[in-house]
């Protein structure tokens, strides 16, 4: 199973809103919109951007740049993304499912570590404001339904910005 390498960052980080530009396999890069509405609910607008642009905005981007490989792992009728994380937090893997609508019941496969969705210590935008301590020996798991070892949770340290957490 082939994994897609990411690379995103935050332009804006606020609390229901941010806007977020990610580049993918060194090949292509979006600039994207996102604005809570309801529950788990958000509004998305993503553009293809050039990616000349989309690095020199990453240079720009508050807190950390974060860098992960993304595997799609197809479950019955949904797809999940299963997000292993390098750099700053090496070891931390996250599994996530987009919905059609918030009633959808997808089946949770056994791997799944605990339920973090709506935790948010483990949304993109934390993890990069935020750095596991290097000392810490985080153990991989799988679970946002996420998955993070609960002795790398308690080394986290905040990264000094003035983002909001989404």
């Amino acid at each position: 199973m082939a994994a897609s390498e990411l690379r995103q960052g935050y332009l804006l980080c606020d609390a229901g809103k941010s806007v977020r530009v990610r580049v993918v396999d060194n090949r292509t890069a979006f600039l994207t919109i996102k604005f809570k509405r309801q529950g788990i609910v958000r509004d998305e607008f993503e553009y293809a951007i050039p990616i000349p642009e989309a690095e020199e905005l990453l240079e720009r981007a508050a807190g950390a740049v974060i860098e992960k490989s993304r595997y799609q792992v197809p479950v019955g009728k949904f797809v999940w993304e299963i997000d292993v994380f390098h750099g700053a937090h090496s070891g931390l893997t996250i599994a996530e499912i987009e919905m059609l609508c918030e009633t959808d019941r997808p089946v949770l496969p056994r791997w799944l570590g605990p339920e973090i969705t709506g935790d948010p210590k483990y949304s993109n935008q934390t993890l990069a404001m935020t750095i596991l301590d290097p000392q810490a020996q985080p153990r991989p798991l799988v679970a946002k339904r996420a998955i993070v070892p609960e002795e790398a949770s308690d080394s986290i340290r905040r990264l000094p910005t003035s983002c909001g957490l989404d």
